[in-house]
């Protein structure tokens, strides 16, 4: 389906913030969660409406009932159900909590969930805990092993920061121990409450991406980038320099507005949930129509209109930056991503502020076995 799309007319994926609400207070949160429901979250009859209008981007469409934490919705597993029916393709990202029970996880999975996505962004109940802030380590993998059980296939989520960066090598050992299918690594975006983080430097983004692309070709379980699309520019980088025997693929990668979209709990309709601008509200509007043809969707799915080196870049057309962080640095989205190092032969225009985080002072220890 991914080399067929076209990211004009329907995203990969779409994700429906159901709730903000969740028992835990990570310090990373890009919803900046809290324990209470919004009292104008969409309602169960609109939710069931959204994903009625999201089924007309066409079949199997991909649908993420994030948060806060879903489960802080007692009208779950009836969305789950309902969008199943659609022919939507449902999946989940619970927060690790007691509430993740074996039982829940089995609901899920009897109600159409096709895959779950877990939080692991330590390797030790120490190291993630701390991160956290909060004690979920021991919930996060008995979850992971109850989807196991249950036949749900499993996607591990890792956050990279300062803080996380050199776990990374025994953070995939755990991907690997629990089974998982696909690891997904998202580059932190300075958002919610992740603006406290620091983040890494381009130079040690490059090279953890580097060895991301080793850890796809050894393990048996995909590697996926989140907010880092330049991991494709260093692909087809590695496969022209000989250094992987596999052909990188030249085909557009996915970035908020081009081939993602994403639903607040109180209905608006963003290009990322890390780029908090609204482009409409599926009260007033389908989320088909606001994805098609919105100005701010419409610009971010045109490289040739964006600004700085990325815009002057060869590899714009499959990579083009993590909008969000352009974004939060910048307030432009069609500015440049901060986090990529690379800089286009030639260009001699304006660089973005770079981001700066521990190792900058030349000791860039990149993740190692």
């Amino acid at each position: 389906m991914f080399d067929d799309l076209d990211t004009d007319r329907r995203p990969l994926v779409l994700v429906w913030e159901v709730t903000q609400a969740c028992g835990l207070a990570c310090r990373h949160c890009r919803a900046d969660a809290r324990p209470q429901r919004h009292p104008d979250e969409l309602t169960t009859t609109e939710g069931k409406r959204l994903l009625e209008d999201a089924a007309a981007f066409g079949d199997g469409q991909l649908v993420v009932l994030s948060g806060g934490d879903p489960l802080a919705r007692d009208d779950l597993t009836e969305l789950v159900a309902h969008g199943d029916d659609l022919g939507l393709r449902m999946t989940i990202t619970p927060s690790g909590t007691r509430s993740l029970t074996p039982e829940r996880v089995r609901d899920l999975g009897d109600a159409g969930i096709a895959r779950m996505a877990l939080s692991l962004d330590g390797s030790t109940r120490e190291r993630h805990d701390a991160f956290r802030g909060e004690e979920s380590f021991a919930d996060t993998v008995e979850a992971a092993h109850a989807a196991r059980d249950a036949g749900i296939p499993l996607q591990v989520n890792t956050t990279v920061c300062a803080d996380t960066v050199d776990d990374l090598p025994a953070i995939r050992d755990r991907v690997r121990e629990l089974g998982a299918v696909l690891w997904s690594v998202f580059f932190l975006v300075p958002v919610g409450r992740g603006r406290v983080l620091d983040p890494v430097s381009p130079e040690r983004a490059e090279d953890a991406m580097a060895w991301l692309h080793e850890v796809s070709e050894a393990e048996r379980f995909g590697v996926k980038t989140t907010e880092a699309p330049f991991y494709r520019r260093i692909g087809i980088q590695r496969a022209e320099a000989g250094e992987t025997d596999g052909a990188a693929g030249r085909r557009g990668g996915i970035t908020a507005g081009r081939g993602f979209a994403f639903v607040s709990h109180t209905g608006q309709v963003y290009p990322s949930g890390f780029l908090p601008e609204s482009a409409g509200d599926v009260r007033e509007r389908s989320v088909v129509d606001v994805y098609r043809n919105a100005d701010l969707f419409e610009s971010l799915r045109d490289p040739d209109g964006f600004s700085g080196k990325c815009g002057a870049c060869e590899f714009r057309h499959v990579c083009g930056g993590s909008r969000s962080r352009a974004y939060a640095a910048t307030g432009d989205p069609t500015g440049s991503d901060p986090l990529c190092p690379y800089v286009p032969e030639g260009y001699d225009g304006p660089l973005p502020e770079r981001q700066r985080g521990p190792g900058d002072d030349g000791d860039r220890p990149e993740p190692a076995d």
